[in-house]
C-alpha cells in the first residue's frame, strides 16, 4: 500500500471541469465565402503554417511504404510543445501511419518503409546510432483500445520504470506510481486496491490507467490514437479534461474521427487526405475558414 505523499491538493481529471461542453467545437457547418488553393493533390506543398516557433519534432517530405504500396506522401509538419496536434481525415488517409512513424512503430510491420527526416530535439530519430527503446521511452503512447497489462494496478504503472530502471528503491517507485496515477486522475478512484487486476476497471479508468503508464516513463511526447472510440461520453469527458491539464507539460499528438473532439482538445489541426497532408493549422482558423477545398468538403461532412 502507498501512503499518500503530503502535498498541495490538485484536481483530477474528474474535477470542476469534468462535464465537458460538448458542443462549444466551434464547428462552423456552413462556410462561405472562402478563398481556395488548388484543389490538385499531385506535388502540392500543404496549406497552412507546417512549421512552428518551439518543435519538439520536425518532419520534413516523410512518406511510408508497406510494401508497393504508398501510404504516406512526403509530409511535412512540425509539432508544437506543450500543445495538442489533431490529425484528422477519413479512415485509411494516413493519420495513424504518420503516427507510429514518430516512435517508429512502423519498423514492427515487415516491408515497411520510412523515407524523408524525422527529428526529435533535433536529432534524427531514424539514425542508425537511435536506440528505439530509449526512443519510445521519451514518446508515450495511448492506443485505441485500453490495453492494460494483465497485472494489478501498481504493477502497470511501475513496469515502465523498472525496465528502464527509473527507481533506486521501492519508495522511489512508489512515488512514481502515486504521481503517475494522480496525473492521470485516476489515483483517488483505485488507491484503496492497488494490488487487484487492472482488467477489473471500466474501460474509461483502463485508459487512464494506460495514460498513466505512459507518464511513468516521464516522456517528452504523448501519442494518441483514437483514445476515446471506445468510450462513453462521461469517459470521453474525463479523458479530453485530462488531455487539457496534461497539454501544459507535454506535446501531444491525437488521432480522432470526432472532429467535434479535434476542436475541443487541440491547439492545432491536420488534415489528412489520401495519403497527403492536405492543410495544417491553427484549429479555430482550420475549422472556421479552412482554405482548401478538400478540408472543407470533409468538415462540412460533404464526405468522409
Amino acid at each position: 500500500m502507498i501512503h499518500e505523499p503530503r502535498r498541495a491538493e490538485s484536481h483530477g481529471a474528474g474535477g470542476a471541469d469534468a462535464g465537458r461542453r460538448f458542443g462549444d467545437g466551434g464547428l462552423n457547418l456552413k462556410p462561405s465565402g472562402r478563398q481556395h488553393v488548388s484543389e490538385s493533390l499531385e506535388g502540392g506543398s500543404p496549406v497552412g503554417e507546417v512549421s512552428v516557433a518551439d518543435a519538439v519534432f520536425s518532419c520534413r517530405d516523410v512518406s511510408v511504404f508497406y510494401g508497393d504500396k504508398q501510404a504516406l506522401k512526403s509530409v511535412t509538419i512540425d509539432v508544437a510543445r506543450r500543445q495538442v496536434l489533431a490529425a484528422i481525415g477519413p479512415s485509411g488517409c494516413g493519420k495513424s501511419t504518420f503516427l507510429r512513424c514518430l516512435n517508429r512503430m512502423n519498423d514492427t510491420i515487415p516491408g515497411a518503409r520510412v523515407t524523408g527526416t524525422i527529428t526529435l530535439d533535433g536529432r534524427d530519430i531514424y539514425s542508425k546510432r537511435q536506440d528505439v527503446a530509449q526512443l519510445r521511452a521519451r514518446i508515450g503512447m495511448v492506443f485505441q483500445k485500453p490495453n492494460p497489462f494483465p497485472k494489478s494496478i501498481y504493477d502497470n504503472v511501475a513496469y515502465g520504470p523498472r525496465i528502464h530502471r527509473l527507481a533506486r528503491t521501492r519508495a522511489d517507485l512508489d512515488d512514481i506510481v502515486f504521481t503517475s496515477l494522480q496525473r492521470a486522475g485516476l489515483w483517488d478512484e483505485v488507491k484503496d486496491r492497488l494490488s487487484s487486476l487492472a482488467i477489473g476497471l471500466s474501460g474509461g479508468q483502463q485508459q487512464r490507467l494506460c495514460i498513466a503508464r505512459a507518464l511513468a516513463v516521464q516522456p517528452e511526447v504523448i501519442l494518441m490514437d483514437e483514445p476515446c472510440s471506445a468510450l462513453d461520453p462521461i469517459a470521453t469527458a474525463h479523458v479530453e479534461d485530462l488531455i487539457e491539464q496534461l497539454r501544459a507539460s507535454y506535446a501531444i499528438v491525437i488521432v480522432t474521427h470526432s472532429m467535434q473532439q479535434a476542436a475541443r482538445v487541440s491547439q492545432r489541426t491536420a488534415y489528412f487526405y489520401m495519403g497527403q497532408l492536405i492543410e495544417v493549422g491553427d484549429t479555430d482558423r482550420v475549422f472556421t475558414n479552412p482554405q482548401h477545398r478538400l478540408t472543407e468538403d470533409y468538415i462540412t461532412g460533404r464526405f468522409g
